[in-house]
């Protein structure tokens, strides 16, 4: 099986991206990560927005925003037919040693709460709930705030 390509996104992929997000992420809400906030974040040096690509063909993205003491993923989505193959691992493999090589070891996001597929995969990977946040998304949806501390990951050595 070939493997995807993991690089930060150009300025050609903001148009893709946010139509993504609202098609895998932002369903039924009111769209929030348009081209211009996308191509924001893309420029802020606080900011990395990373693409995943079979070729030259999109199959995912990530957008993390990296802090002094922690991480937050604003958003992760991989496309439906890609789904299952790494995709979502590698990205978050990426934007989890990028964190650690800065010194920042905790990595905050929200998923929603009806979201099951999305919380197992959070989980899987080593991410715990620290919170329910009701009606996180626009007063419409209640979300579970996940974290992990990778500073324990290196304590301890490597779960995979």
């Amino acid at each position: 099986m070939p493997t995807s390509t993991i690089a930060l996104a150009r300025r050609q992929d903001a148009t893709l991206l946010a139509a993504m997000s609202r098609r895998l992420i932002e369903t039924g809400l009111e769209h929030q990560w348009t081209e211009s906030r996308i191509e924001r974040a893309r420029q802020h040096e606080d900011y990395v927005v990373l693409t995943a690509r079979f070729g030259a063909r999109l199959a995912g993205f990530a957008i993390m925003q990296y802090g002094d003491d922690a991480a937050h993923l604003n958003l992760l989505a991989v496309e439906p037919s890609y789904q299952r193959q790494g995709i979502g691992r590698q990205l978050m493999r990426w934007l989890e040693d990028t964190a650690s090589t800065a010194g920042t070891f905790r990595i905050r996001l929200e998923v929603r709460a009806s979201n099951q597929s999305g919380q197992a995969f959070y989980k899987a990977i080593g991410y715990q709930q620290s919170d329910w946040l009701r009606g996180y998304y626009q007063a419409h949806e209640d979300a579970l705030r996940l974290e992990r501390n990778l500073a324990l990951i290196r304590s301890v050595g490597p779960t995979e």
